[in-house]
């Protein structure tokens, strides 16, 4: 009996997701835009890509949109595209996976959503072909739009997450299975052994 194992790329999962969402949404855009969104969410999967400059320890660290905003104006016009792109994708993927995160903080939604408008509007005043002017022009007319897309995706992925840590749980719970256990302890969550569950329910 022979086997097929189906390969599916980053590019074809993000592409079936962000259709998805804008179905959801009931929101159109033009192809070279969604196909954006896509490239987007594709360049975000290694979490490094949020941060953009190194300390004097050699670690990881983020300047403010505000900050980068300014230093891409600042530079010369060759670099100016690459930071200012840098920073409207930023403000947007941000505003949108962790939307609810950014309510309990100083610095919340808003913030990200001007400094977003701002690098994208300035960006197609600084992009030279036609089309890249448009969907940049795009995202900065309808920001917000873009980022309620991204905050369905991050929900439908909290929903799958959640749903996985009740199917653990369920194992556990029926069968002691120690790779659940595992999976729970990786996550976080303490789990007691079964056999203290059962005393517990005799007590």
């Amino acid at each position: 009996m022979s086997t097929k194992t189906i390969f599916v790329s980053s590019r074809e999962y993000f592409a079936e997701v962000v259709d998805s969402a804008l179905s959801s949404r009931r929101m159109d855009t033009f192809p070279s835009a969604k196909d954006y969104l896509i490239r987007l969410l594709e360049f975000h999967v290694p979490a490094e890509h949020l941060f953009d400059e190194f300390d004097e320890q050699g670690r990881r660290q983020r300047s403010t949109l505000a900050e980068a905003y300014l230093r891409a104006m600042s530079s010369e016009p060759a670099q100016r595209v690459e930071l200012l792109k840098r920073t409207a994708d930023r403000a947007l993927y941000i505003s949108g996976f962790f939307s609810d995160s950014l309510q309990r903080k100083l610095v919340d939604v808003d913030y990200y959503a001007d400094m977003g408008v701002a690098a994208y509007s300035s960006l197609a005043e600084n992009v030279r072909d036609d089309l890249s002017t448009r969907v940049y022009r795009e995202y900065s007319r309808r920001f917000t739009e873009f980022m309620d897309v991204l905050a369905w995706i991050s929900s439908q992925s909290k929903q799958q997450s959640e749903a996985n840590i009740l199917r653990l749980y369920e194992a556990f719970a029926r069968t002691g299975s120690e790779y659940a256990r595992e999976q729970l302890l990786e996550r976080g969550l303490i789990a007691v052994p079964l056999s203290e569950l059962e005393k517990s329910k005799k007590q």
